[in-house]
This record gives structure tokens, sequence and C-alpha cells, in this order.
């Protein structure tokens, strides 16, 4: 079920060492895929680029009150691509929309604090997180989930960061821009 992280090759010791606890985790909890695993869960997220990739598509995040990639829990759905897919044109309205490649982009255990989602209480809890490439026409319309966020919008992978407010997040999409660059390159 996750033979795509199982071969995944991290690109660094944070990548090596939350892919070594994401296994164990996965072995040990046979819910791993479903939030009612109230320690930690799989979720799948996107880096959405323009076509010439010098550009990013980020919303602007109810609960985090930042801009950041889209994405989702994977509520039963092993297929961590098809889930990243399906949360990044959700969140974005955006309808023509591509994997780059089928390859993880990052992973990333992510700390989740608490908060009020639809009016009920979520504990402190981390998401086992894969990341994906996907590309986008930058001429679609974009359109707001207001479920999930407040604006969508494309910022250059420079002026991103000029709007994103959570510092932990920072690190994480300094190293997916990396390796989107790489990607490119190959």
């Amino acid at each position: 079920m996750f033979e795509k992280l199982r071969l995944y090759q991290p690109v660094n010791e944070q990548e090596a060492i939350d892919k070594k606890a994401m296994l164990q985790f996965i072995e040990h909890n046979k819910d791993v895929l479903y939030r009612t695993n109230l320690i930690a869960h799989m979720t799948s997220s996107a880096i959405v680029m323009n076509q010439s990739m010098d550009k990013v598509l980020f919303a602007h995040h109810n609960i985090y009150n930042s801009w950041g990639w889209v994405g989702g829990h994977n509520d039963g759905d092993p297929d961590c691509l098809h889930v990243a897919l399906k949360e990044a044109k959700e969140e974005t309205g955006v309808e023509h929309m591509y994997p780059y490649t089928e390859e993880i982009l990052g992973i990333d255990i992510i700390y989740v604090f608490n908060h009020i989602k639809k009016g009920s209480y979520v504990s402190d809890h981390l998401h086992l997180n894969v990341t994906y490439l996907l590309i986008a026409d930058e001429q679609d319309s974009l359109a707001i989930n207001h479920e999930e966020n407040s604006d969508v919008r494309w910022f250059t992978t420079d002026e991103v960061f000029d709007h994103i407010s959570e510092e932990r997040m920072r690190p994480i999409y300094q190293k997916l821009f990396l390796q989107a660059r790489k990607f490119r390159k190959q």
C-alpha cells in the first residue's frame, strides 16, 4: 500500500528520520489512513506550479491563518497522489492540473496544533505528509473553497515567502521548491 514511500529516497537527514518514523507508525497502526487515529494520520499535499515553474499556487488557510500549499487527509484512500490532486482541485478551483511526475516530491511529519474545525475540537496530532509536484494552467479560473480557505493566488517562488506567516513551514517550502527545480532539470 505504501510502496512509493518505502522506495522514496530521502533528500536530507530530516526526511530520512521522518521516513523511518512514518514507516514504523504505518506498520503498527492499521488506521493510519483515517482521522480516527488521534495521534497521527496520513495526509497528501501538493506544490502546484505553473507550466514554466516560476510561480506557485497557494491558498490562504482558515485554520492556520497563513498562505500555504494545498492538500488534505487521505480519509481511507491509500493513493497519496490521487488525494493530492483531488484536494488541490477542490481547494483552488483549477480544473486543468496534472502531476509533473508520479514520484514523491518530499515527505514531512508535521505537528498540528489543536483547533476548532466545523465547530468541533481537534486535538494536537501529527500529519504524516507526502507531497507531490503538480502543474496547473495559470489561466484557469481560481475559486475559494470557503470551508478551507479565504483566498487562492499565484505567487513567484520568491515573493510567496513574504506572505507565509507560519514560520515552521518556511524550511519545508524551501526544500520542496529546491526539489521541484531538480525535477525540472532531470
